[in-house]
């Protein structure tokens, strides 16, 4: 015999939209990570990666190497502050994921298919970002509410 209760469909959603964004949270955090470490080897060795002609956006790949190393680091940080659930971080969050889209495509021709394995995750950073609600977050040290 199951039981229903009145708020059961409430919980069940907060806990989908609370896993969706614990899951955008370290998916921003992984991205930031990768997009340090790509930034760090623009910096260091333009040879790494295949330099194309003939390129609308064409920029020097350690200028490119800098841009994603300060959105790697923004990216890292904000992730701390989704798994408290903030305001500040959720739009700092889809700021810095439309951000980490508009990079890489334009740096599609250096190295194309990471670019657009990053556009599909920060797609999906910005959806799980923008689909909680004030009243759905869930803050992990919030002291537990009687019912």
């Amino acid at each position: 015999m199951t039981t229903t209760h009145p708020g059961s469909a409430r919980t069940s959603l907060r806990e989908w939209v609370t896993g969706v964004t614990v899951f955008a949270a370290i998916m921003l955090m992984i991205g930031g990570i990768l997009d340090v470490m790509r930034g760090i080897a623009e910096i260091a060795d333009d040879g790494i990666f295949v330099s194309t002609r003939n390129y609308v956006f064409e920029f020097n790949l350690t200028a490119w190497g800098w841009i994603h190393l300060a959105l790697g680091v923004l990216a890292f940080v904000v992730s701390f502050g989704l798994f408290m659930a903030s305001t500040w971080a959720r739009v700092l969050g889809v700021g810095i994921a439309a951000l980490v889209v508009i990079s890489n495509f334009l740096s599609l021709p250096y190295y194309p298919v990471w670019s657009i394995i990053m556009i599909a995750i920060s797609g999906f950073i910005v959806w799980a970002l923008c689909v909680m609600r004030k009243d759905d977050a869930f803050v992990p040290f919030e002291s537990p509410r009687d019912t």
